[in-house]
């Protein structure tokens, strides 16, 4: 059992997940989903989830991944195949048993007025529980999407059917909604001046972007800085952040930041 607290007054536990499914959604995407009634029951929108691989011999740490969705006694994870742990992800079967520490880190917390989801590729997958708490208490919330191509949009019928309308989208190629960058269509929002918070997930130089676009416009914003991490629980400094107060780790003290906290 390990002794790190979350910080939604949770203490964080080890959980024994069995492998529900593991699908590709598209070029190099996949969503693993896991029977973890525990860690469905605990994790907050923003959290993580750090996951040691079954048979995965050649490496011992665990990897940490944002939850995607919590269904009944299921999580689901929306993964991009980076490497080779997250490749050998992909070969892990139906039926596997993983091992997950959760909940773990800070998570996206809501303001009051309307808020503008940012989501650039796989870092749209962050977003999503804390988008379907927004729905369900009512607040008025409007959702960006960014990806290379249209074949890599995978969560907009998801974002769809939770906003009961299609979200706003943008692909580098043009091959669905906006052709460029994501920030374009977000600077249209922010210009409409009816904005009372940004939340951002993606790239590195997509979040630095919006968090620039929305100090302009004068909206705060927040941001989840997801870094490669060994322990998770704030012990190996391997996940440091740099801040205006000076370093903080992201798996304790974040993932979530506020974006002027942050040394770009």
């Amino acid at each position: 059992m390990c002794e790190c607290e979350a910080h939604n007054g949770t203490p964080a536990f080890e959980e024994r997940a069995c492998v529900v499914s593991n699908e590709n959604l598209g070029p190099r995407l996949y969503k693993i989903t896991l029977a973890a009634p525990k860690t469905a029951a605990a994790i907050r929108p923003g959290q993580f989830v750090h996951m040691l691989l079954p048979g995965f011999g050649a490496h011992i740490l665990r990897r940490p991944f944002s939850v995607y969705a919590a269904k009944g006694d299921n999580v689901e994870i929306i993964y991009q195949t980076v490497g080779e742990g997250t490749a050998y992800l992909t070969e892990v079967e139906t039926g596997a048993v993983c091992s997950l520490i959760s909940p773990l880190g800070r998570g996206w917390q809501p303001s009051e007025g309307k808020s503008l989801i940012v989501g650039g590729g796989v870092g749209a997958a962050p977003l999503f529980m804390f988008t379907e708490q927004l729905v369900r208490e009512g607040r008025e919330v409007e959702v960006v999407l960014g990806a290379q191509t249209a074949s890599m949009m995978v969560t907009r019928d998801d974002y769809a059917s939770l906003l009961g309308r299609d979200p706003i989208v943008a692909t580098d190629d043009g091959s669905l909604g906006y052709a460029g960058f994501c920030t374009e269509p977000v600077r249209e929002e922010l210009a409409r001046g009816d904005y009372s918070a940004v939340y951002c997930c993606g790239p590195t130089p997509l979040m630095r972007a919006v968090a620039a676009i929305a100090e302009e416009a004068g909206v705060p914003c927040w941001v989840s800085m997801e870094k490669r991490m060994a322990c998770g629980v704030g012990a190996c400094l391997s996940c440091v952040v740099e801040t205006q107060a000076g370093k903080r780790r992201s798996c304790v003290d974040g993932p979530v930041f506020n974006a002027k906290e942050l040394v770009w």
